[in-house]
């Protein structure tokens, strides 16, 4: 991306604890709206198994990711099997923090996730806490992972985390793979926002 200029469809390994790939991810779009909308571009993710069957469809629809428009914010739908609504992730208006609700099938809310105010740390992760409904207490968490200066600097690929309780419902678990898709997206924004403010300061 950084070297020719052209946003391209992307495309995830999803391993478990172990490092053993377990799902494969891969975001389906045209180049129009990959080049025009850039990292806030409307997509839909398709998550295939280790034989090749479609286990999770992401949808996004075409939204805002800033303080000063809390009227369109992100939002994204998990469906499983595809056609089938199993929950949803919600951005919640913030001035300072990126804050998500994580929602079941029928809307209701399950989950609270939230990032740190700063979400560009050099050297270190960045952790989004997953919190219950009240924000009381923390029951997970979304790391993005550090992976060197050269790698952070030159390009948009990331390594993810996800911790959550062994008994969460299997649902809201892929709800929470979700989620993180999301805060991808987010994070390659203000990947890309950052270096065009250090871009104007030099």
């Amino acid at each position: 991306l950084v070297l020719v200029g052209w946003e391209t469809n992307n495309k995830y390994q999803i391993k478990n604890s172990l490092g053993q790939k377990v799902f494969f991810a891969a975001e389906e779009n045209d180049c129009c709206t990959r080049y025009w909308c850039g990292p806030l571009r409307s997509f839909t993710i398709k998550v295939l198994d280790n034989f090749g069957q479609e286990v999770l469809t992401l949808s996004r629809p075409l939204r805002c990711a800033s303080c000063c428009y809390p009227c369109c914010l992100q939002e994204l739908e998990v469906q499983a099997p595809p056609g089938n609504p199993i929950g949803y992730v919600i951005q919640n208006w913030h001035p300072l923090k990126p804050k998500f609700t994580i929602q079941n099938e029928r809307k209701e809310p399950v989950l609270k996730i939230e990032g740190p105010i700063c979400h560009c740390k050099c050297c270190s992760d960045v952790v989004f806490e997953v919190k219950s409904l009240d924000e009381a207490q923390v029951v997970g968490k979304i790391c993005k992972q550090w992976t060197g200066f050269l790698r952070e600097a030159y390009t948009d690929a990331d390594n993810f985390g996800i911790q959550f309780p062994m008994d969460l419902d299997v649902k809201i678990k892929a709800v929470m793979i979700g989620a993180c898709f999301l805060i991808v997206s987010i994070q390659i924004l203000h990947f890309l926002i950052v270096a065009y403010t250090k871009a104007l300061v030099w």
